[in-house]
């Protein structure tokens, strides 16, 4: 008989884990943290440097937090919002953790910080079954994507609790289906609001931030059907002892719960899996 142990589940365990305790050190500072998630060159980066340029015009204190592979590109670009904008170098891990969020905030994150916004690194697979700690998850896709985006990647848009269109200024150009794409996002996750955005001509931008302002003030963001029926899944499926780990009887192992958004947490600490590579440190402070 094949005894499989489950490490997957306790990499995810531990991840959600420090989710919550990044969710609280967040709340006891009065910081709303907002995930962004979105493949490479869909224009996240430009329009996170629109919203913290309105941000900052309107006097709210909001900083960012930018992961990439490599290059510190996207920090430069962003601070010039005026925002203090900190650049994490995953060298190389696909995602951002929860731990290793929290390490980079530590001794950083300006007092009175009232929106923290995560670039996540250009990935529509790992990052979604991360929690950061985050009160607000948006999705992204550009025009120029295809209109199949959002079945394509199930996991990452339906667990959004806001989809965001960039660069619809061309939408027309490239022949973007407007209404398809909206029945893939209904298809995979019904009722989550959807906000259409331009950083080129500014469309959508004052209402993305009001959206946000909204999530900071307290306002209920969408519950995704696919992160309620993860809760129920964990519910059903408790084998009680709370070790993490555990041992299966049988031929094959089951999935433990690639769907974890940002009410049920997600997945763990690379740094913490044993054989894993160490994660890099960030590059320090602010970018000029």
């Amino acid at each position: 008989m094949c005894r499989t142990v489950d490490l997957h589940q306790a990499v995810l365990a531990r991840n959600d884990e420090n989710a919550l305790a990044l969710r609280g050190y967040l709340g006891d500072r009065g910081t709303v943290a907002v995930n962004l998630l979105s493949s490479p060159g869909s224009g996240k980066t430009a329009l996170l440097e629109q919203l913290l340029a309105r941000a900052v015009a309107a006097g709210v204190p909001a900083a960012a937090v930018t992961a990439d592979l490599a290059t510190e590109n996207d920090a430069t670009r962003l601070a010039r919002s005026g925002a203090p904008v900190r650049q994490i170098l995953t060298d190389g891990l696909c995602h951002l953790e929860a731990g290793m969020l929290r390490r980079r905030l530590e001794g950083w994150m300006p007092e009175g910080t009232r929106l923290l916004f995560v670039e996540n690194v250009g990935n529509l697979v790992c990052p979604a079954s991360y929690d950061l700690g985050e009160t607000l998850r948006i999705a992204l896709a550009s025009v120029t994507e295809g209109e199949d985006k959002p079945v394509k990647y199930p996991t990452a848009f339906g667990l959004a609790q806001l989809v965001v269109i960039t660069k619809t200024d061309i939408a027309d150009a490239v022949g973007f289906d407007r209404e398809a794409f909206l029945r893939g996002v209904e298809q995979v996750n019904p009722g989550v609001p959807v906000l259409e955005t331009s950083a080129r001509t500014g469309e959508g931008v004052d209402a993305l931030l009001a959206h946000v302002l909204r999530a900071a003030d307290g306002e209920e963001a969408h519950v995704p059907v696919l992160a309620r029926e993860h809760e129920r899944y964990l519910d059903s499926h408790d084998h009680g002892d709370g070790t993490g780990p555990h041992v299966h009887d049988g031929d094959g192992d089951h999935d433990h719960g690639e769907a974890r958004g940002p009410s049920s947490g997600g997945r763990g600490r690379h740094d913490d899996v044993p054989g894993a590579a160490p994660v890099p440190a960030e590059t320090g402070g602010n970018a000029p």
